[in-house]
């Protein structure tokens, strides 16, 4: 006499199968979860990374000077200003830091002339310098929190009475830094550009 009683099995294989599906279920929901939160976080770096790229980390502290040519003075020979970082701006290596000039006519790169603190007198034509460091012990071109740097640009043109330019700043890491400014109806000396 043969016993077929299948009953016990098929309860015993259905649950079987419902195990392997919430096993599969769960690494299926790991594998997802991990994704995500991988996914999640290179969005972060990128949020992060586009923030630093697209803000600039600079800013014009006081006015802006144009110093007038030693014989009228008639025109506008060359630019000062002063830059210092914005709150929570990162450092800015001036070393790798460079300038445009532009104006109606007129668009130019400017060289850096010297290696740190410069003179005055040295920032000749189609040049800029750092002409002064304030707070700066270390004496390198590395603008920190609290440091000030003075920089004088000789425009490869002369800034004629009431013309508009434009002095790009473009740190290595960052936006540049655009100053628009107008020379006044009449030149002087010193003039304070607006």
């Amino acid at each position: 006499m043969k016993l077929n009683k299948e009953e016990a099995f098929t309860g015993l294989e259905a649950a079987i199968v419902l195990i392997a599906f919430v096993v599969v279920a769960a690494v299926f929901s790991y594998v997802v979860l991990g994704a995500g939160f991988f996914t999640t976080q290179k969005a972060q770096e990128v949020v992060y990374t586009s923030v630093d790229q697209a803000s600039s980390s600079i800013e014009i502290l006081g006015d802006v000077y144009g110093l007038g040519d030693s014989v009228g003075p008639t025109y506008i020979d060359k630019v000062r200003f002063t830059v210092g970082l914005t709150a929570g701006g990162s450092p800015v290596d001036f070393s790798q830091t460079t300038l445009t000039y532009s104006d109606s006519t007129n668009v130019s790169r400017l060289d850096r002339q010297g290696t740190t603190l410069v003179v005055e007198a040295d920032v000749l034509s189609g040049q800029w310098g750092v002409i002064r460091m304030a707070n700066n012990d270390s004496n390198d071109l590395l603008l920190e929190n609290q440091e000030q740097f003075t920089i004088l640009v000789d425009p490869i043109d002369q800034i004629d009475a009431n013309q508009d330019f434009e002095i790009q700043v473009r740190p290595a890491v960052g936006t540049a830094y655009a100053i628009e400014r107008s020379a006044p109806a009449r030149i002087t000396g010193v003039n304070t550009l607006y």
